[in-house]
């Protein structure tokens, strides 16, 4: 039968540190830097629903030329959002307010759905699957980060 043995040789007491210059950047600052490089499909919004960073791969996604060309806009004007009837209407600015990225700000909780965009005029419209957690500054909701992901 094996046999183990613990032995402690004086207490464990914590060094006291200075917090990381990085700790007091604000969250929706760091995910701004790293959705602007990230290769997946993201976006960040402020909780004024104005683009702060989006992916290239994102802009791809939703055809919307460079992301530096996007940033500053509401997400709203951004993204040509259709509902999912056969007739593929623009959502009315009630239904915007549900969609994930503005939802997970309203909520302050995580949220997810399905948006349909139309890319480009005259292409088909675009299904995506929407995952989004709101950012926080000073325990309050400062915006959000959206993942898209397309439903094919």
């Amino acid at each position: 039968m094996g046999h183990i043995e613990l032995s402690l040789s004086g207490g464990f007491v914590p060094q006291a540190r200075t917090p990381a210059e990085a700790e007091f950047v604000p969250s929706v600052e760091r995910w701004t830097s790293t959705v602007a490089s990230a290769a997946e499909p993201c976006l960040v919004i402020d909780s004024a629903a104005k683009i702060l960073a989006m992916s290239a791969s994102c802009s791809e996604l939703f055809g919307l030329g460079k992301p530096a060309e996007v940033v500053g806009q509401t997400l709203g004007n951004a993204l040509r959002l259709i509902d999912f009837t056969a007739v593929a209407s623009q959502l009315d600015e009630s239904d915007v307010e549900k969609i994930p990225p503005l939802l997970a700000i309203r909520s302050e909780r995580l949220a997810r759905g399905l948006l349909r965009v139309v890319p480009s005029p005259g292409e088909p419209p675009l299904t995506v699957d929407a995952i989004t957690t709101p950012l926080l500054h000073n325990d309050r909701v400062a915006g959000s980060l959206t993942f898209f992901s397309p439903v094919r």
